[in-house]
Order: C-alpha cells, then sequence, then structure tokens
C-alpha cells in the first residue's frame, strides 16, 4: 500500500511544483498626464518577454495578469517618453504612472506607437481613432477645427454635401448613427445647419468611431457609434487655451480646485458673424453658443466621481418674423469604482434633452418639440488574466417625446393652442462582452445583446380598420391616409406595445505575422427611433418617433471581412475591408407624405428594407515630418419597399405596387465613389501645411421627367425615386500654421492658421432646380451651391 501510494504523491508534489512555478499576479493601474493628472486612453503597457500588453481604458485604468517573475515594462503613448521600468512581480502590484510629453524630456527616447495605428491583433475592425491634434490640422470651411468634419474624409463616412447636418456611415442614414458625448446621447450634432459641429475641438480628449464590429455595450441605432471623451481638468496647475476666428471665437479654463485630487475645466464658443450684417442693411441673425463644463474628484485610489455637463443653442432669425431655436442639454454623473486589480465599474446618470422650436410671428404662432430622455447605465470590466477580459453591465432609458406644441404669440393670433399627443417609451438592455485569446495567433470577441423596448401609453391613439392606417387604392395606384375608427385615450399607465432582441456580435482577429492580420465580423444591432425626414439631409424640424404599434423596429445584420498590415515597424499602415448589411423594416414614405406637424403619422409610414455593401482601403503614412493618409470606398446603398400582402375586398384583389413600384432604389446616401486625401507636412518649427482633397459621386435625386397644365399652373411630374444625380463633387483645401517665436520662459504660447477653403472656386451643387425663364418661357436648370473659394484667419492660443 506505501509502496504504491509513491507515484501518488511524487505526482501530487509535481502538480504542486507546476502550480507553483505557475503562480500569476495582477499588474494594475491609471495612467495619466504629468501635467495636468489628466487620464489618457489607448496607452500601451507592453512585456516584451511575454510578447504580450494590454491598453488602458477609456477611463484611464489597466489590468494585466502575469506569471510571477521579473520584466521590462514598456508604456508608450504618441508624443510623451516612452518609460522603460525593470519590476519583479511576486505579488498584486498597484503601479501608477504619469507620462511626460517628449518637449520636456528630449534625452528620452520618442514615443513612435500611435493611438491611430492599426491594431494587428485585437478582435476589434471597422475602428478608427482620430487624435485632436490630427483633427485641429485638418483644414475646414471658415477655419475652424471641427470633429464630424475631419471623420468625413475616411473610408465609409460621407453627408449629403456642403452645409449638410449629420453624417452617413456605410450607406446608413444619418438617424443610425449613436453619438455619445462622455456616454450621453447627442441627436443633433450640428450648429448652423452643418456649418460646424457642436464638439468643441479644445474640451476633447478621445475620438473614436466604430463604423462595424461594434461591442455588445453599444446598441440602438445601426450604422455606427461615434464616441467622444470630453477632458477631466487639469488638477495640477491653471490654463488656459482658445482661439479668434473668422467667424466664432472659444476660450477654455481649466485648473486644480484641490490639488492633484480635484479639478474643473469650463469651455465655451460663439460666433459673432451676425453682428456684422446690420453695416449691410440685413436685419437677418444666424449664430451658435455652447458652454463644455466637467468637474472631477478623486475620493482615494479605488473611486473617482466625474460630473460633465453640455449646452448649446442655434438661432436663425429672417426680419425677427421668422426665428427658429434648437440645441442639446446633457449632463452626466460618473462614478469609477475599482472592486479589485481585475475588476473596474461605472455608473452612470445622464440626462439629454434636445429641443426645437420655432416662432413665425407673421403667421402668429409659437412651436416648441423635443426629445428627452433620463439613461441609467452600469458598465463592470472584469480583467480575467492576460488572456481573458469580460464585459458587462446594465442599461435603462425612458424616453419623452415631444412632437410639438402650438400656442398663438400674441392677442391677434387666429391660432388655437394645441398639444400634438406626446409619445413616452423605456428602453432596457443587458449585455456582455468576452475577449479571450485562443493561440498566440488567434483573437476573438464574442457578445451577446438584449434589449427589450416598451411603448408605454399615451393620451390618444388612433384606431384603423384592419390595424392599417395607409390604405391602397388599385385604381389611381396610390397609398393614401386611412381614416380612424376612433381615437381612444389608453392612458399613460399602459403599454401600447414591446419589442424583444437577441443581439449577437463575434469578432476574429487571425496574426499571419507579428505585422499582419484578417479579421472577420458579424454584428446584428436593433434600433427603436426612427427620425422623421423625408430630405437627404436632417434639419432641425425633422422629429423623432419610437417604435409602437405601427412602426416596427429598425433590425441590422452586417459582415465585414478586412487585412489589416503595418509596414516598416508601423510608418506605415493599410486596412482594407468588405462589408454588407441588410436592414429590415427601414421606414419609407408614401408620395406626398406630410412629415410636419403630423399628428398621426403613421398614415404616411410603410415598413421596408434596406442593404448596403462596399470595399474600403485606408493607407496611412504615420511617421516623419510627412504624414497623412488615403481613403477610398466603393459601395452601393439601396432600400425597396413592396407592395403588402394583397387584401380581399368584395371579390377583388387590391394589389399593392409598393413604393417605386416595389424595386430597389438608390438612397439618398448612395455615393459609388468617396476618395479623400489628407496630407501634413512640418516644414521647421514655424510652419507647418496641411491639405485636404475629397472626391465623391453626385448624390442621388430626382428631376422631373415632364409637366402638365393645371388652371394656368405649370405642373411637374416626376418618375422612379433617386434615379437622377447631382454632378460630382469634388475640391481642394489648404492651410498653413505660423507659429511665432517664442521667448524663454513665456508662458503665452499662439499660432496663427490660414487656410483656404475649396481653392479652385470649385461650385458644387447642393441642389438643382428647374423653374420656367420669365423672358423665353423656356424651362431651365439653376443650380444652387453653397461655397465657393473661402478664405479665413484663426488665432489660437494657449498659457
Amino acid at each position: 500500500m506505501i509502496k504504491s501510494g509513491k507515484p501518488v504523491l511524487l505526482i501530487f508534489l509535481f502538480f504542486s511544483l507546476t502550480l507553483f512555478s505557475q503562480q500569476k499576479y495582477t499588474l494594475s493601474g491609471t495612467i495619466t498626464e504629468a501635467s495636468s493628472n489628466e487620464t489618457l486612453i489607448g496607452v500601451t503597457i507592453a512585456i516584451p518577454e511575454l510578447r504580450t500588453g494590454v491598453t488602458t481604458n477609456e477611463y484611464g485604468f489597466y489590468s494585466i495578469t502575469l506569471p510571477a517573475g521579473e520584466y521590462n515594462l514598456q508604456i508608450s503613448y504618441i508624443g510623451f517618453q516612452t518609460i522603460t521600468q525593470k519590476i519583479s512581480l511576486t505579488k498584486n502590484e498597484r503601479y501608477n504612472l504619469s507620462l511626460f510629453p517628449k518637449a520636456e524630456q528630449l534625452e528620452e527616447v520618442v514615443v513612435t506607437e500611435d493611438a491611430e495605428k492599426v491594431n494587428i491583433k485585437a478582435p476589434q475592425m471597422s475602428v478608427v481613432t482620430l487624435g485632436t491634434s490630427t483633427i485641429k490640422k485638418i483644414p475646414v470651411v471658415l477655419g475652424e477645427a471641427d470633429v464630424i468634419k475631419s471623420i468625413l474624409l475616411l473610408p465609409g463616412v460621407t453627408n449629403a454635401g456642403e452645409a449638410a447636418s449629420g453624417f452617413n456611415v456605410r450607406g446608413g442614414a444619418a438617424d443610425q448613427n449613436l453619438i455619445l458625448l462622455d456616454e450621453a446621447t447627442i441627436f443633433n450634432s450640428s450648429h448652423l445647419f452643418g456649418l460646424f459641429s457642436v464638439f468643441n475641438p479644445d474640451a476633447i480628449k478621445d475620438v473614436k468611431l466604430f463604423k462595424g464590429g461594434i461591442p455588445s455595450r453599444y446598441g440602438g441605432r445601426l450604422s455606427s457609434v461615434l464616441e467622444i471623451f470630453q477632458k477631466e481638468g487639469n488638477s495640477k496647475t491653471f490654463k488656459m487655451n482658445g482661439g479668434i476666428g473668422a467667424v466664432a471665437s472659444r476660450l477654455l479654463a481649466e485648473g486644480p480646485i484641490v490639488k492633484d485630487k480635484s479639478a474643473f475645466l469650463i469651455g465655451g464658443r460663439a460666433s459673432y458673424a451676425h453682428l456684422f450684417l446690420p453695416l449691410f442693411n440685413v436685419n437677418n441673425k444666424a449664430y451658435f453658443y455652447d458652454l463644455n463644463t466637467k468637474l472631477n474628484y478623486k475620493i482615494n485610489d479605488r473611486n473617482n466621481v466625474f460630473l460633465s455637463a453640455y449646452f448649446g443653442r442655434d438661432l436663425f432669425s429672417i426680419n425677427d418674423s421668422f426665428v427658429n431655436t434648437y440645441g442639446n442639454a446633457v449632463v452626466n454623473f460618473r462614478w469609477n469604482h475599482l472592486f479589485s486589480d481585475k475588476l473596474f465599474s461605472n455608473l452612470s446618470l445622464i440626462y439629454s434633452d434636445y429641443f426645437y422650436g420655432l416662432e413665425l410671428d407673421f403667421v402668429g404662432f409659437e412651436w416648441d418639440s423635443g426629445i428627452l430622455n433620463l439613461n441609467a447605465k452600469y458598465d463592470l470590466k472584469h480583467y480575467i488574466n492576460d488572456k481573458l477580459q469580460i464585459n458587462y453591465g446594465l442599461n435603462n432609458i425612458y424616453y419623452e417625446f415631444n412632437p410639438g406644441k402650438i400656442v398663438p404669440s400674441n392677442e391677434d393670433s387666429g391660432i388655437v393652442e394645441d398639444q400634438l399627443t406626446k409619445k413616452f417609451a423605456n428602453e432596457f438592455a443587458a449585455y456582455i462582452d468576452v475577449q479571450q485569446k485562443i493561440t498566440e495567433k488567434l483573437n476573438l470577441g464574442l457578445g451577446l445583446r438584449f434589449s427589450h423596448f416598451i411603448r408605454l401609453g399615451q393620451d390618444e391613439l388612433n384606431v384603423y380598420e384592419n390595424d392599417n392606417p395607409v390604405i391602397f387604392d388599385p385604381f389611381l395606384l396610390i397609398y393614401e391616409e386611412a381614416t380612424p375608427l376612433e381615437t381612444i385615450d389608453p392612458g399613460r399607465g399602459g403599454k401600447l406595445a414591446s419589442f424583444s432582441n437577441l443581439e449577437p456580435r463575434v469578432t476574429v482577429a487571425y496574426e499571419i505575422n507579428p505585422n499582419t492580420s484578417v479579421k472577420a465580423s458579424y454584428t446584428r444591432l436593433a434600433q427603436y427611433l426612427h427620425l422623421l425626414s423625408n430630405t437627404s439631409s436632417p434639419t432641425p424640424l425633422d422629429v423623432w418617433a419610437p417604435s409602437g404599434p405601427f412602426i416596427k423596429p429598425q433590425l441590422l445584420d452586417q459582415y465585414a471581412l478586412g487585412y489589416f498590415r503595418n509596414f516598416k515597424q508601423g510608418a506605415y499602415s493599410l486596412e482594407t475591408e468588405v462589408f454588407y448589411k441588410d436592414i429590415e423594416n427601414r421606414i419609407d414614405y408614401i408620395d406626398g407624405a406630410n412629415l410636419i406637424a403630423n399628428n398621426a403619422i403613421e398614415q404616411v409610414i410603410l415598413n421596408g428594407e434596406a442593404r448596403a455593401y462596399g470595399w474600403e482601403v485606408l493607407l496611412r503614412k504615420n511617421e516623419g515630418k510627412f504624414k497623412g493618409w488615403l481613403a477610398y470606398t466603393l459601395s452601393k446603398s439601396e432600400q425597396r419597399t413592396p407592395g403588402r400582402i394583397p387584401v380581399i375586398d368584395d371579390g377583388r384583389s387590391n394589389r399593392e405596387t409598393g413604393i417605386n413600384l416595389g424595386q430597389w432604389y438608390n438612397t439618398p446616401y448612395d455615393k459609388t465613389h468617396d476618395v479623400s486625401v489628407f496630407a501634413s507636412y512640418e516644414l521647421n518649427k514655424k510652419w507647418s501645411f496641411n491639405s485636404n482633397f475629397v472626391f465623391q459621386t453626385g448624390q442621388p435625386t430626382n428631376f422631373p421627367i415632364g409637366q402638365f397644365e393645371f388652371q394656368g399652373l405649370t405642373v411637374p411630374f416626376f418618375g422612379q425615386r433617386n434615379i437622377e444625380r447631382l454632378p460630382n463633387y469634388h475640391r481642394i483645401d489648404l492651410s498653413a500654421t505660423l507659429v511665432p517665436k517664442k521667448n524663454i520662459g513665456r508662458k503665452w504660447q499662439s499660432e496663427w492658421v490660414f487656410s483656404v477653403y475649396n481653392l479652385y472656386n470649385r461650385r458644387n451643387a447642393a441642389s438643382i432646380n428647374f423653374r420656367r425663364n420669365q423672358d423665353t418661357g423656356v424651362n431651365e436648370a439653376v443650380r444652387t451651391s453653397i461655397f465657393g473659394i473661402v478664405p479665413a484667419v484663426t488665432y489660437n492660443f494657449k498659457f
């Protein structure tokens, strides 16, 4: 018995020694900027001996579990000095680090890692990161650095043209983009109807665009997620920076409340071009202003709280008889808590409100509408070991939709006060994301999101025969608004409809060699909100509506396959992807649909389908005095609404034709070819130059194919939808930045930015209208252009 037990004892001892030799410990901490204590997103913490590493999350935290031993820890981030630190890992360690800008320690090795470079190993694709330094270099109209205008230079991203609101990603509509500012939803991202974005570049820390392979912590939109984080404020010293431009200026201040423990940030922008209009006897106004604020407080090493807010307003008026006001207001309270070295959590309580107001003095009424939401979300990041990370959380959003309230603006007004029926909804979601390193070359990302949407009760609801608010006339072959049988009062306490969806996500990355990988992804998404707009570019007048008894949620399946490669140790990078998107329940509108102030919007809407597919290429030069990229997209975006199942009525088959005879037709944002080139050259310490070139296939539109006379009026009629196109769009932009010579010891730093938008004065068509010439009586086409050549000068400063 004793002899037979010896092998068992030896095996036990061997197993114990093996376990001891494989004992692992966790290294974790937060990476900040030394001069401000600002947390840094995407810092690389590498362990060369094990060919592994990790990056800091959106709150600057990292965690990695390693076998016991001695390692050379390498910490690198663009624009900062690299740190190489030898560590002996014999227990769990907290290792917080502060990085110094490279200009402060020239004797150290300059970092060559760049957050904008492609990550070969990560199971993540269709994601682009832009640094604020890059955004500020890109020449734009009127010289204002702009986040939205910058992402339009990326493959797969377009918009409806100059001075157009929103953006389109991979053939999707503008309302299919989730735009987050410090995790709060922004419903309108534009100032002055698209001339500027609502994001102050001085207040921004990180910009990331997800076009596909979207992690399951995000949901509610089909095409993309634009995630923007504001700076947290300098807890070391007080600093200010700003700029004075041709039409707008900005100022930002930040500093400590309690040094190294608490800080504030406050920034504002305002336009002032309207102040000069009275000099030309023009009584019109068009201006915007916005305010960014943030407070942070470090309770201890495991707890941090943040309070951030944004408020913006636009005003446009014509002789004070037409006044349009709109804007966003968001407030977010965040609490970061570290349960352990491996478990990080974030609780967010968010208020978001989008307001639209209209005053028509000559008619005698005021109009107010908007959408409000209250969002509570709790996210946890669990760093199990160096090969496995699990993210999971909950999210609940309550919505209140105000389609519009009209009130008389004066005593003589004949308008009767009226409130369109308010709508209410609640959206709940739970998710889990797993990132698993299967082998040294194979990485896998798995995600699952469960979403549940409830359309809550309201004061009035129309009831239709056969629950059909849209009827088809088989003789005239047109769709018409159905007459309600009655209007009922369901009450606020009930629910009108509910929808549940499982949204799986899968991403696979295979590393061919240290510089090359192939990736594939599948993404399922559900969208329960719809922007009611039948224009190619969203306007502030467009109204958001929730899914419900007559509007189904949109559902997306997206597939993508990509090839990624770094050349010459990352000096150059190549990203190329193909994608296919299939969308169910994309809303379409019957001919002649009236969307403005329509209290029965279901009478003009049909559910259709959409698809988009294409090929994207992004070639970057990441290092040297000359940097930039070439982006090309070849794509197609279509939708169709076939006739519904025929209904038998009195023995007659009402066979429906559908929209556009049930055939596929181009969406308003279909661009076959899209080419963008950005180039930046640093001549010396004083001068740097930047340029853009943009070429796009003209956007689809409708031209009349004939006309008829009716009671002395000439009435045009149109053929199939979006069968024509505007002329191709192209332009070149240039900018030059001059940094004056600095006096030694002087804190004031400044620069001059000289820019020219649309260098060769191309008159790109925003639209083409047809009219009869009053003199000749001949029909003619009239091109409308927004911008020709636009020079601008901006003065930036900081101290």
